[in-house]
């Protein structure tokens, strides 16, 4: 029996580690869930004086310390107070020191969104002219490196001890109370609960360098761990160590004092247990609910409980599955899972399954906001994946339930009928095996009595597990079950992986909005630059009648001069906002020289944003640049500006 199961468990484990592997190293640093959407100055701006302050405008709320926002010279030497301040809602300055000199400087930042996740970023500005700088201003790496990576495997294995804690406490007192005197499911819900502890300790102490420096050697760091404490994932993370500890005692009464109880007696046993049960589960559900996304972004007084149902569901199920799969390969041949509770795990499954479906739905449209999200950006990529899986699951589950429906009641008087021809070979083995132990019990260390006995030992307990497979493989159905509920923990792994990495990529709908206000923070600061870089950028406000037909078009062209162009048109509503619209066509007249009108039709990259590449401009002077923009069938409107090309 051992050397039949252990391949499978094998598989699991590597598929685990694979899946595990895979997808943290393909997760990269953690994206920013709070987006840099504005700046004074502006990215790329030359002013004529040296600015008081640099403020910053975020997405949604942002934690800070003395080191988030720095202001370097061209030199590299910071030249801010380093006293960051909040100016207002989700705007933060940092006052200069007076008498810069002309040059390029840099502002990095490195902040906590709302949701937990590390932000960081850098950009320039001038002064008087642009100038050479020391200071490289690459994309910043927040929540990256070794720590980043360890991080992402602490959150996994804190999920995965959550599952297999919850849905195995809960698979045995809702479906299979008699599972309570099986070791293997004791020790796999003890398992859970160790994972699950150790994963929050793990996450505590990487949290400070995790959000800072990224430097592994900062992980023991006291003062980081002072400074963790006092922000809302560390004041979760604390409080889920405290209700992991009331876990533990539900745990201990589970599967100590509750399988000797009886009667009256027992039945309000598990009343309490269950009501306990579901307050510790919930709570500890709603440690991530109120410190990421769902207590961020829209409608948080809604998404906070819903996350709660919504994880409470997929540890009911998953975690459920996994105790089945335990209990079917490794329970005792003489207590094996009945078919009542195999049907009751069915229902409780199914239950579970519509209540994921109904909170999911709820989650991916307040995370994604329009369709095109979905395809669009990472998160709602991801998400496709993970809906695919989880239809795959649910078709396995759909085998399992008729399997468990023909599941045949194998009870242990009818196993012993069925190992009927066996058992006066087994009794005979055991009562030879008996007797060699009193002869070794008499016989000296080393002997032949003494070999021989431990022979017949040895043949007797293969004997016993020969007959414990014939025993668990005897009804067809229940092998079928097997097979089918292994299939489904399988998929579950890899779920529950993508769901990981779901939980630390920033959200579709804050994607789109960071992007559409950085295109308008980057139409407004070309505008100012436009005699530095050669860059042109044109915003025309459009109005087409129809329904949803207000917007602003901006046309960037670069370089701005003859020859070959790069053209990106983008179409935001008024509010900023980035939205598709059926048809956007673009044309060029030079009325000085009677050429064109020159049309070109750029092609659709993203939501709000279309491109051409080598758009030419064949002579310099004062170009209109029109844009059609068509909002329905019959709703459009062409507007136009003149700017100096070449």
């Amino acid at each position: 029996m051992t050397q039949t199961i252990a391949p499978r468990v094998r598989m699991l484990v590597l598929l685990f580690l694979a899946v595990t592997g895979a997808l943290l190293a393909g997760a990269g640093p953690a994206s920013a869930h709070a987006a840099l959407t504005g700046s004074d100055p502006a990215q790329g701006v030359v002013v004529d004086k040296a600015p008081t302050q640099v403020s910053l405008t975020f997405s949604e709320t942002v934690s800070m310390n003395d080191d988030s926002l720095r202001v370097l010279d061209p030199k590299g030497t910071r030249v801010d107070t380093g006293k960051p301040s909040e100016v207002s809602g989700t705007t933060y300055a940092v006052q200069l020191h007076s008498g810069l000199p002309d040059g390029t400087y840099t502002v990095t930042y490195q902040v906590v969104s709302a949701d937990s996740h590390p932000v960081a970023g850098a950009y320039t500005f001038s002064i008087g002219s642009p100038s050479e700088t020391s200071v490289s201003v690459s994309d910043q790496e927040a929540g990256g490196g070794v720590v980043g990576w360890l991080y992402g495997f602490g959150r996994y294995a804190s999920y995965a001890g959550f599952i297999v804690m919850t849905g195995g406490a809960a698979f045995v007192l809702a479906c299979w109370q008699r599972g309570t005197g099986v070791q293997v499911l004791q020790r796999l819900v003890v398992a859970g609960w160790v994972t699950m502890t150790a994963a929050t300790l793990f996450l505590l102490l990487l949290r400070g360098s995790y959000t800072s420096s990224g430097k592994a050697g900062d992980v023991f760091d006291l003062d980081l761990l002072g400074e963790v404490l006092q922000t809302k994932t560390g004041a979760a993370l604390v409080s889920r160590l405290l209700l992991l500890s009331a876990a533990a005692l539900f745990i201990a009464v589970l599967f100590g004092a509750y399988d000797k109880r009886e009667g009256e007696e027992k039945r309000d046993l598990t009343f309490g247990l269950a009501i306990g049960g579901t307050v510790v589960a919930a709570g500890l559900a709603a440690s991530w609910a109120m410190a990421e996304h769902a207590s961020t972004g829209l409608q948080p007084g809604i998404a906070m409980p819903v996350d709660v149902l919504h994880l409470l569901a997929v540890a009911t199920w998953l975690g459920g599955l996994t105790a089945l799969l335990v209990a079917l390969y490794r329970a005792p041949a003489d207590r094996p899972v009945e078919a009542p509770a195999a049907r009751r795990f069915s229902r409780l499954a199914f239950s579970s399954v519509l209540v994921v479906v109904a909170t999911g739905t709820y989650q991916s449209w307040r995370q994604l906001g329009s369709w095109s999200a979905f395809t669009d950006t990472r998160y709602g990529q991801l998400l496709l994946l993970k809906i695919g899986l989880v239809a795959l699951l649910v078709g396995v589950a759909w085998i399992s339930r008729r399997w468990t429906a023909q599941l045949a009641d194998t009870t242990t008087e009818e196993a012993v009928r069925k190992s009927a021809p066996e058992k006066e070979h087994v009794t005979a083995s055991a009562g030879t095996t008996d007797t060699a132990k009193q002869s070794s019990g008499d016989a000296e260390p080393g002997s032949t009595s003494a070999k021989r006995a431990a022979q017949l030992a040895r043949q007797q307990a293969a004997v016993d597990a020969t007959r414990q497979k014939r025993l668990r493989d005897s009804d067809t159905h229940r092998f079928g079950l097997r097979r089918s509920v292994l299939a489904e923990a399988g998929v579950a792994v890899v779920v529950l992986a993508v769901t990981t990495v779901l939980t630390s990529t920033e959200p579709g709908r804050t994607e789109q909005d960071a992007a559409a206000a950085n295109r308008a923070s980057s139409s407004s600061s070309s505008s100012a630059g436009d005699s530095a870089s050669g860059a042109l950028t044109l915003d025309m406000s459009f109005d087409t009648g129809g329904t949803d037909g207000k917007g602003v078009v901006s046309v960037d062209l670069d370089p701005a001069r003859t020859g070959a162009n790069e053209m990106h048109v983008y179409v935001t509503r008024p509010n900023g906002r980035a939205f598709d619209v059926p048809e956007v066509k673009v044309a060029f007249i030079l009325e000085a020289k009677d050429i064109g009108p020159l049309p070109v039709v750029p092609d659709h990259i993203t939501t709000g944003h279309w491109s051409a590449d080598g758009v030419q401009i064949p002579i310099a002077g004062e170009w209109e640049i029109s844009v059609t923009v068509r909002t329905s069938d019959i709703d459009q409107v062409t507007v136009s500006k003149n700017a100096q090309i070449g």
